[in-house]
């Protein structure tokens, strides 16, 4: 039995340059590149320049920027043999990705690790990049652990560029030097990616997700939603935990903040924990040798019952175009081009089975060009990343919507409400004529509202949350639950007559509304999308006094928790800002507790009988002689 060497001799007798590396490889072999900002350039480079003395040979890698054109090579030396296999899973529209669809290879991220392993798709060469080695022997994968390491453990023979510049990051993301072939050492900047500065929809989808996401929540956000909407939306959160498939610069940033502290994730606890880094130095320099963060392979990572063992796993991602079903595409993000989606899947899953987990899918409701609609009637050529039975919450810059368990009426409805007001009597009328809503249905005013999430609020009563939002169409059935709950002398004060069924005009008048001439407002108790209404308070503007009407009414369980009170007075703000002039009520003369609850705003209240119905009014330009 030979002696093995030391390692530090074996180092040494390894090194080569890039060149007489590469001409280690064998025509006909299968060649892995390293993930994403991981890649190993320097011997990248070397294999394009000498890629086509090699026939047969066939890349292996994720979708990614090429810091050398392989893809150009490929279509170059087509004769040669010389193809690449790019493992992404997302949509094909662009004219790079058309023109090059032969080569991608549809995979969840969680799967591709076993497909080495397996020696499915073998891996002949691995070429890799990695920190300089520790008094050990260990060489760290630094920020691309991905696929790279099942990968490197797999193949027949490992590459390794060594970059001093590379991190050293804790976790399963190590490599010996006694399991590389081939060492190139190299030092040079790693890639970097830029993110874009949020938009101004961006911000607004923020302001919608930041409601469904607790404290103590943990965190999955895909690239795109990093950029775009993750420090607006979380900003102001506490004791977060991350695990995601990318660590980015923007959750370096809630970190240092402090909102991300990894205490209550569940499992991992105290760890930020990824499989790949994608973002500036400062980044890079966060994760050299930092004891809380751990990356691991996307196996573990992405596994969704990984995933599922967190606490409140909340996972955000960004879509391309959903349709009225809840059908999703995606694709990769614009300004890395690297295949996050690839793991979007793996985490709706994932985050769908934690307990008390969310999963989101956001997009903006247009293309940038506003021209066309995001959401559309239906799937075409688009290649579908999630199903309609995966899809829980979708938000847009109009709302938030819970898909889980509707029907598809109800989808349809939750769609158009949350889509830019330009197309939705476009999308209502694909619907009808597509036979998925009823044909008595009508869009009414909601057909342009914007949804006012300024007026969202919510509050404890006796360790209850509750939460009074404005109605949204998708509201009908929960307002017929809360009229149907109703004790009959309340649905007489509310009614003025004895009512045992609410139709579909009934529901629709109070939940199909404009937010300005017509306000609904309701609260609820319990999940988004499930939620119970408990109370109901409304105005419609009476066009011939420029006066609204008010009217309410609360289950008998949530009367006498101040519920009256704070709705009169949500309403009167809301009135004013919208240049209405006052409120009026009309109520029976015994109905003390209206008559009480209307006095209690801060303008002069007169009282007048008119057949038989007590006339409440206020302006709101004529204030209390003494408010004290």
């Amino acid at each position: 039995m030979a002696e093995e060497l030391y390692w530090v001799d074996g180092y040494v007798e390894k090194k080569r340059d890039s060149a007489s590396a590469i001409q280690l490889i064998k025509s006909g072999q299968r060649i892995f590149i390293g993930s994403a900002c991981g890649e190993p350039q320097e011997l990248v480079r070397a294999l394009a320049e000498h890629s086509c003395l090699f026939p047969g040979l066939e890349v292996v890698r994720m979708l990614s920027e090429e810091s050398a054109p392989l893809t150009e090579v490929a279509n170059k030396c087509k004769q040669t043999g010389f193809s690449i296999r790019n493992i992404y899973l997302g949509a094909t529209g662009s004219p790079h990705f058309r023109d090059n669809l032969r080569f991608v290879t549809p995979m969840n991220m969680s799967e591709v690790p076993i497909l080495f392993k397996s020696r499915k798709l073998p891996i002949n060469v691995a070429l890799i990049q990695v920190s300089p080695p520790d008094d050990f022997g260990w060489m760290s994968l630094g920020i691309s652990v991905d696929v790279t390491l099942a990968a490197a453990y797999s193949a027949d023979m490992v590459i390794a560029q060594v970059n001093p510049r590379m991190p050293r990051v804790m976790g399963h993301s190590f490599i010996h030097v006694n399991d590389v072939d081939v060492i190139v050492e190299h030092e040079e900047d790693l890639i970097t990616t830029q993110q874009a500065e949020p938009s101004e929809v961006a911000i607004m989808i923020g302001r919608q997700i930041s409601r469904l996401i607790s404290d103590g929540s943990t965190i999955q956000v895909g690239l795109d939603a990093a950029s775009q909407a993750t420090v607006q939306a979380l900003h102001q959160k506490n004791d977060l935990g991350f695990h995601s498939q990318y660590l980015t610069n923007d959750i370096m940033k809630l970190y240092a903040l402090g909102v991300i502290n990894n205490r209550k994730k569940g499992l991992n606890e105290g760890k930020l924990v990824a499989s790949a880094a994608l973002g500036d130095k400062n980044l890079y320099e966060f994760l050299h040798d930092n004891p809380a963060i751990e990356f691991h392979a996307s196996d573990y990572v992405n596994n969704p019952h990984i995933i599922a063992s967190h606490n409140r796993m909340v996972s955000m991602n960004v879509a391309k175009v959903i349709d009225l079903t809840g059908q999703v595409a995606a694709e990769a993000a614009a300004q890395t081009h690297f295949a996050g989606i690839s793991g979007i899947m793996d985490f709706v899953d994932g985050a769908r089975r934690s307990q008390g987990g969310k999963s989101i899918l956001m997009l903006p409701s247009t293309t940038p060009d506003k021209k066309r609609s995001n959401i559309i009637p239906s799937m075409q050529n688009e290649a579908v990343i999630v199903p309609r039975g995966s899809v829980q919450y979708v938000a847009t810059e109009y709302g938030v919507v819970n898909l889980f368990g509707k029907n598809l009426q109800e989808r349809v409805m939750a769609m158009i409400s949350v889509a830019h007001p330009d197309f939705r009597e476009e999308l209502f009328h694909a619907a009808k004529e597509a036979g998925m809503i009823d044909s008595e249905r009508s869009l009414g005013e909601t057909a342009r509202a914007i949804y006012p999430v300024n007026l969202e609020d919510a509050f404890e009563v006796n360790g209850q949350i509750i939460t009074i939002r404005p109605a949204k169409p998708v509201d009908g059935r929960r307002i017929r639950e809360h009229y149907h709950g109703l004790d009959k002398n309340d649905v007489c004060q509310r009614f003025f007559h004895s009512k045992n069924s609410f139709n579909t005009s009934d529901v629709e008048a109070i939940s199909q509304i404009d937010y300005i001439k017509d306000l609904t407002l309701i609260g609820v108790v319990g999940e988004s999308g499930f939620d119970r209404v408990v109370a109901v308070g409304e105005y419609l503007l009476l066009l011939e006094s420029n006066m609204a009407e008010v009217a309410f009414t609360v289950a008998k369980d949530f009367q006498g928790k101040g519920l009256g009170g704070l709705f009169l007075r949500k309403l009167a703000a809301a009135a004013l800002e919208h240049g209405i002039s006052g409120l009026v009520a009309f109520t029976a003369p015994h109905n003390r507790a209206m008559i009480d609850l209307f006095k209690t705003l801060p303008y002069k209240v007169i009282t007048a009988f008119e057949d038989d119905v007590l006339h409440l009014s206020c302006k709101f330009d004529v204030l209390k002689d003494d408010l004290s």
